[in-house]
C-alpha cells in the first residue's frame, strides 16, 4: 500500500497493534525456549528481540514510508509494506512479515513458533 492510500493515523494505529502483538508472542516464546542470555523489549515503536549468541533482531514503525522495518542477523535488513487483513509483504520478493519471523525463529530455537496475525 502507498503511503497516500494510508493514512498516518490509520498506519500508526495497524502497525502499533502489530508490533505489540508480535511483542506479546515473541516474548511469551523466548521465556519458554530461551536462555538468560535472551531478551526482548517493546517501547517508542521499537521492538527488540536479543537472542544472544543467535543475534538480535530490531522491528521498528516507520511513519514516512508507512513500513515496518526490520534487521535480522538471518536474513538482514528487509522493509515491510501493509497488505490489508494484518499482513505485512516485502514487496521485492513477496516474503510475509510474520512468517518470516516465524521461520527465522523456530530455526534459532529448534522449536515451531505461530505467531498470531
Amino acid at each position: 500500500m502507498h503511503p497516500e492510500e494510508f493514512p498516518e493515523g490509520e498506519f500508526n494505529k495497524v502497525a502499533d497493534h502489530t508490533l505489540e502483538q508480535l511483542d506479546e508472542d515473541i516474548e511469551i516464546f523466548v521465556e519458554e525456549h530461551g536462555g538468560d542470555d535472551c531478551d526482548v523489549n517493546f517501547g517508542q515503536g521499537v521492538l527488540t528481540v536479543n537472542l544472544g549468541s543467535r543475534g538480535t533482531y530490531v522491528l521498528n514503525k516507520q511513519g514516512p514510508n508507512r513500513q515496518i522495518w526490520t534487521s535480522s542477523p538471518v536474513s538482514g535488513p528487509l522493509r515491510f509494506d501493509y497488505a490489508g487483513n494484518g499482513r505485512w509483504v516485502y514487496a521485492r520478493d513477496g516474503r510475509e512479515l510474520h512468517a518470516l519471523l516465524e521461520t527465522e525463529l523456530s530455526d534459532a530455537f529448534g522449536v515451531r513458533l505461530e505467531l498470531q496475525r
